[in-house]
């Protein structure tokens, strides 16, 4: 009898331990777990009231059961105290005020501690196996993740991410996604919270920083840390602006982030369908970022005013449609890509205005898109 429970003690050691390499929870994590339901199962059965530590040994599987008791001069509650005489016979060399532990596990305590520790064991495992998938995406916040959507509730998308599901909810979704069931899904995590059910990780495909994250994944460079992303501004499903700068004086920013023929980037203009993409050159000048975000238009010239970042910037009469943009989006795009207030006018609309004290025009030579009149001809 011995030799069989033996045995099963080890069996449980294995299984226990195999189940936290399964689950990906620590092993001491489901060894307290255990102790403890073990402990809620012996006062439950046996003593209510005694004061005992439940210990699971972690090499042979066995357990017992110890009654902890202070050692006292004169014992008031024989629940909890314990005489020094009495005492010195368990732990010889004991003190007042010390607690010994006196065993007291019972012969048939093995099989109904499993029966009735049976459901609070699971229920840590629940609660372990939560706490690991919230650490795991804590981690992962701010990072992009793929995933199967397994079912739609109140509009939600519902999404397995690994051994969790994540939550993409329709304001977070772009207006030109089209997914239905049993589809894959890419998606940025945009925030981890603890619920009752477990961790509920929450996704966007609209952030500014999903774009980043694509872009990122995609261009060799930017992951090498010799072109950064300054800055990210996007209307989802509709046009977004994206400024980098190369931190090597041989390697240009914008035309290695598109490729030859547009190779690089096409990847992320696939994932964001039919939504237009801007990659502008970051300048430490604001004149000429503010011209280079205002792309595709052509910039005739940039007044600032530095102290509230109000700028002015005077288009060609036959471009200021495109500058502005289709219900103001691209100036919009700009003025947040930039930091800067962006007023536009046409030369016709500015000529006759005079700059005022605060504003001082700058250098725009280095734009991108500097509008350059072609000279006129001559006649013969």
């Amino acid at each position: 009898m011995a030799v069989r429970r033996k045995k099963e003690e080890l069996r449980l050691i294995d299984a226990l331990r195999d189940l936290c390499v399964e689950k990906e929870i620590s092993p001491e994590v489901m060894f307290d777990a255990v102790e403890s339901a073990l402990k809620v199962a012996y006062k439950k059965n046996f003593n209510q009231d005694d004061n005992v530590e439940v210990v699971l040994d972690r090499e042979d599987g066995s357990f017992h059961v110890y009654s902890l008791k202070s050692v006292v001069e004169e014992v008031s509650d024989p629940v909890i105290e314990i005489s020094k005489e009495d005492a010195e016979k368990i732990s010889p060399g004991c003190e007042i005020d010390d607690v010994v532990e006196i065993e007291v596990t019972p012969k048939n305590f093995g099989r109904i501690a499993a029966q009735a520790a049976k459901q609070l064991v699971v229920q840590k495992l629940r609660e372990a196996e939560r706490g690991v998938i919230y650490d795991e995406f804590t981690n992962r916040e701010s990072d992009l993740v793929r995933g199967k959507i397994v079912r739609v509730e109140d509009g939600n998308f519902i999404v397995e991410v690994g051994k969790t599901e994540a939550i993409l909810v329709p304001s977070e979704q772009s207006p030109l996604d089209n997914y239905k069931i049993g589809d894959w899904v890419r998606a940025y995590i945009i925030e981890v919270k603890k619920g009752g059910k477990g961790p509920q990780v929450y996704l966007s495909r609209t952030h500014p920083n999903f774009l980043r994250r694509l872009v990122e994944i995609e261009i060799p460079e930017i992951q090498e840390g010799i072109i950064e992303i300054k800055g990210v501004a996007r209307e989802a499903g509709s046009r977004a602006k994206i400024a980098v700068v190369s931190k090597d004086p041989n390697i240009e920013a914008v035309g290695s982030c598109l490729g030859q023929r547009g190779v690089r980037i096409q990847p992320v203009l696939d994932e964001l369908g039919d939504e237009k993409l801007d990659i502008i050159a970051w300048s430490p000048k604001a004149g000429v970022y503010v011209a280079n975000a205002l792309s595709p238009s052509k910039i005739v010239s940039v007044a600032l005013n530095d102290d509230d970042k109000n700028c002015r910037v005077i288009v060609p009469d036959n471009q200021l449609s495109l500058a502005i943009g289709k219900e103001g989006q691209n100036a919009r795009l700009a003025a947040r890509l930039t930091g800067w207030k962006i007023d536009i006018k046409s030369v016709k609309q500015a000529r006759n205005d005079v700059l005022p004290d605060y504003m001082h025009e700058v250098d725009i030579s280095e734009a991108a898109a500097v509008f350059k009149p072609r000279p006129k001809k001559g006649r013969r």
